[in-house]
């Protein structure tokens, strides 16, 4: 599967779509990457609507949960078929209403007015230079900002075209890239593996190093691997920082000579601040105006995301290095993973794998992975003889298969405080006995 697609002929499949949806108030597409996905977006949006893309790798329980929380009025799949929902309040503004990777509970609906999300682009096309003659190829989920914003949107409504190769794949991102200007964009372990293709055939580095722009976001990417793929290369990959609630707030210019390792400076508009200035780094708060609107239905979580003088807190630790670039370090809570360019909330792992019969207890911690960036552990207290072979497919029958745990590990007892709680940080240095 996979898609080309210019603005011309976007439009021209956007249109039926929008009139089809045209007085629906909240549409919901399963977003595989396919054209007609792409079709049914730009349409959704011109006719007005809210649409609420869904993850097509999505479990049960996880698309339930969205259908339910989000009450669209239709949901689109299957190559375009829609099928009518009991809906909600009528929908909103058009816009998206895209849900967070459910890190502190159930995943939430960020609400992102169309106006936003376009005024969030213009930014964009000014620090990269973006133009209409410029082409993204990328193998980005549709379900997110990163692949369906900026990767297919971004280059749409820009006059260009946009390539999704489908299933990631080094070669084939390397063949999509044009001999017009062309911008590749990825996540961490994405960029990881296009420099071991390299190293086996290293007549693809040719291809990459004739990109206008090769751009790396949704997590940090690691010096070594700047290292690596400059070496491959001979050229930089660029970063950038944003979250679904912020859209792209921090990016490296296009024809940077900041040394690597930071993901830049903020946007213009953008006001950026450190909790703890003074120290030189802390959280990182932000002030933009293509920010969300809010959570769906939950007034008191997006009042709490906020400081009390509006700046939007995105639970990120960064430092402010002396050139002025933020150097990402990790989350303000310890329970936020991120594995191969997604977010994943140790809770929502923890809580899929206790609703096996077989485990008592669980506890969900990460470690470094030179692939994934960070690997997904489980530490298992069974009540009865279970695999991790079995325990691993039980969660990912019910959420994304990026969610599943790569190292299960058993245990007799789980280490805790006098209070009860879970010490995570003994975990990471338990010898775990053989699975039963």
């Amino acid at each position: 599967m996979g898609f080309l697609l210019d603005a011309e002929g976007a439009r021209a499949a956007a249109a039926p779509f929008a009139v089809r949806l045209a007085g629906i108030g909240r549409v919901a597409i399963v977003a595989e990457p396919a054209p007609w996905v792409v079709a049914a977006v730009l349409g959704a949006l011109d006719a007005g609507c809210q649409v609420v893309p869904i993850n097509p790798a999505s479990g049960e329980a996880e698309r339930a949960h969205v259908l339910l929380d989000a009450r669209p009025d239709v949901l689109l799949a299957d190559g375009g078929q829609m099928e009518e929902l009991d809906g909600g309040d009528g929908g909103g503004a058009a816009g998206m209403i895209v849900y967070t990777s459910g890190t502190t509970g159930p995943p939430k609906g960020v609400v992102l007015p169309l106006d936003a999300l376009r005024a969030n682009l213009v930014a964009v096309y000014d620090v990269w230079a973006w133009t209409e003659r410029d082409r993204v190829v990328h193998a980005l989920p549709l379900s997110h900002v990163h692949g369906l914003l900026l990767g297919t949107l971004g280059p749409l409504w820009r006059g260009g075209s946009s390539h999704h190769v489908g299933r990631f794949d080094p070669a084939a991102i390397a063949a999509g890239i044009a001999d017009t200007d062309t911008l590749v964009f990825g996540v961490p372990t994405m960029w990881s593996r296009i420099a071991a293709a390299i190293e086996g055939d290293p007549a693809l580095a040719s291809r990459f190093a004739a990109a206008r722009l090769l751009v790396s976001g949704s997590a940090g990417l690691p010096l070594s691997q700047h290292e690596r793929l400059t070496r491959l290369l001979g050229r930089r990959v660029i970063e950038r920082y944003g979250m679904s609630e912020t859209l792209f707030t921090v990016g490296e210019r296009a024809g940077t000579d900041d040394p690597p390792g930071s993901v830049g400076r903020p946007l213009p508009d953008v006001e950026l601040r450190l909790a703890d200035e003074e120290q030189g780094l802390g959280e990182i708060e932000v002030r933009a105006p293509w920010l969300f609107h809010g959570y769906l239905g939950q007034p008191a979580a997006t009042a709490a995301s906020y400081t009390a003088d509006g700046f939007f807190r995105t639970g990120d630790i960064a430092r402010r290095r002396p050139d002025g670039c933020l150097q990402i370090l990790g989350r303000a809570d310890g329970d936020l993973i991120k594995t191969g360019g997604y977010r994943v909330g140790a809770g929502e792992i923890e809580s899929c794998l206790l609703d096996h019969p077989a485990v008592a207890e669980v506890a969900v911690t990460t470690e470094p992975d030179d692939d994934l960036g960070e690997r997904i552990v489980a530490w298992v207290v069974a009540r009865e003889p279970v695999t991790a072979a079995e325990l691993t497919t039980h969660v990912a029958s019910l959420l994304a298969p990026h969610k599943r745990p790569r190292d299960v590990r058993f245990l007799d007892a789980l280490p805790r405080n006098e209070l009860g709680k879970v010490l995570k940080r003994a975990l990471r240095v338990v010898d775990s006995p053989e699975p039963a």
